[in-house]
């Protein structure tokens, strides 16, 4: 059953370039959103089931023989399958409209599907080289789509989300090879049971700073930064969804997540949970004012995503129950929420023909729907109650304050008052005051690019009203897997 979080999007992926030689635009567009459907009740009903005992683990057979790959899942990974599914059928529906004039709707949606296989696979691999090759099958996927519309600026940003991640993914396996060169063992519970038993504190601390910076600039935390400005604005709108959306956040902060905590042990206070705390402070504050200076909507958006991936960075590093829990806490209602702000960019920008917010204003009043979705998301990310967003930091901030860490949760309140300015400016100069002459002839975004903004918009409503209840169906058990381990 858990295999079928890897092997169905991939097998689609496979024949997605035949069948959209039948059909260009139905087909493709109806069993890609199909399968996507399949991942979320998969994640929704069956996992919750399968966990219900503790974690569980899988080892591959073919033909009867056994396959040196296991996965696993527990509340963790779960979590993040159910963050990915969520995310992807939105974008899946919103692209039926939105990729329409890309053309070759088949390849697009098989590179979509690749990087879902990628990051499904992530999240399930119990073995740090198949961490590695998942991490590359998600990001060789991202690359295509960056640059999907072949414009000049996409392939540019493309070309620098390539390099830079290069650097990133070489950190990663360097950093791998000495692990397995130390401990002979590459699964994660091995790795930890000799890392027990070796003396070996310079070398541990060389491969954790190698996968801090690997997988931190995967997550595009500051200062491994620079290529996330770039990839996300330019990238159509439904990818830029996906970027920011979820695979920062799987190929970035789930993996040094899982590593730092079921593999080298991260203790509340130590010098991991220390520095983690101070990348994340600093992501979370700096970002939010390099947000303030951007005109390009989709810019301030990618700058706000790494102002975001801050504090839940902040949170997991507090290494505190509670600050992990609010650090994944508002890893899922980023997801969701960013997600949105991205579709509905992308939606301002079909209908206007620019990013540029000195050129906009008003639009409200014809693309009323859109406005109350981004308003929305707006509100959650700033962390504005109820919504999500805000009970998400609320138990951050706490965590903080609890362990001692007063000054730390004053910058976070801080970036959050940051937070909120920069999303009323989008507010204000979008949607808000008299519509230009020239806006006239703008109409609502189509019917599926819509519906799939209502629905994200309904999530993180829903999310804060009832965040009782997710925290201590979802969340919950994703931090408590996290100190257990596998």
């Amino acid at each position: 059953m858990i295999f079928l979080f890897i092997g169905l999007p991939l097998v689609v992926a496979a024949f997605m370039p035949l069948i959209g030689k039948i059909s260009k635009k139905f087909l493709p567009d109806l069993l890609a959103n199909a399968v996507f459907l399949v991942l979320l009740v998969l994640a929704a009903t069956s996992g919750r089931q399968l966990i219900a005992a503790g974690p569980v683990l899988q080892s591959l057979s073919w033909l009867g023989e056994p396959v040196a790959v296991q996965i696993a899942v527990d509340g963790f990974s779960l979590l993040m399958l159910m963050a990915i599914a969520l995310v992807t059928l939105c974008v899946g529906l919103y692209s039926i409209n939105y990729m329409t004039p890309y053309g070759s709707k088949a390849n697009y949606y098989a590179l979509l599907l690749m990087m879902v296989t990628g990051m499904n696979g992530l999240v399930l691999v119990t073995d740090l080289f198949q961490v590695y090759l998942f991490l590359e099958v998600a990001a060789i996927a991202s690359y295509a789509l960056v640059a999907y519309g072949l414009e000049h600026d996409e392939l540019e940003a493309s070309f620098k989300y390539l390099m830079l991640s290069v650097v990133a993914s070489a950190a990663v396996l360097i950093g791998i090879a000495i692990l397995f060169g130390m401990t002979g063992s590459l699964g994660f519970a091995g790795v930890a049971d000799a890392l027990r038993g070796l003396d070996s504190k310079l070398a541990v601390g060389a491969c954790a700073a190698l996968f801090l910076m690997g997988f931190g600039l995967k997550a595009a935390l500051i200062p491994f930064h620079a290529w996330l400005p770039d990839a996300h604005p330019s990238a159509p709108a439904p990818i830029s969804a996906m970027l920011s959306g979820l695979l920062i956040k799987v190929s970035g902060v789930y993996a040094l997540t899982r590593i730092f905590f079921n593999v080298f042990g991260l203790a509340p206070g130590a010098w991991l949970s220390q520095i983690l705390m101070g990348l994340g402070i600093v992501s979370a504050v700096i970002a939010a004012f390099l947000a303030i200076g951007q005109k390009d909507l989709k810019r301030m958006l990618a700058y706000s995503s790494i102002s975001q991936v801050g504090y839940v960075v902040l949170g997991i590093g507090i290494g505190t129950p509670l600050g992990v829990a609010g650090g994944l806490f508002h890893l899922f209602n980023h997801a969701l929420a960013k997600s949105l702000l991205f579709l509905n960019s992308g939606s301002v920008q079909q209908a206007t023909g620019t990013r540029n917010l000195d050129e906009m204003g008003g639009l409200a009043k014809r693309m009323p729907v859109t406005a109350a979705t981004s308003l929305v998301g707006s509100l959650s990310i700033a962390g504005v109650p109820p919504l999500g967003g805000f009970w998400s930091k609320l138990i951050i901030i706490m965590a903080l304050v609890q362990a001692g860490h007063g000054v730390l949760a004053v910058a976070a309140v801080l970036a959050s008052v940051v937070t909120l300015w920069y999303y009323l400016v989008i507010q204000r100069k979008a949607f808000f005051g008299k519509l230009d002459e020239k806006w006239k002839a703008v109409k609502e975004a189509p019917f599926w690019m819509t519906a799939a903004t209502v629905i994200l918009a309904l999530l993180v409503i829903g999310t804060g009203i009832f965040f009782s209840a997710i925290f201590k169906t979802w969340i919950q058990p994703a931090s408590d897997a996290l100190a257990k381990g596998f």
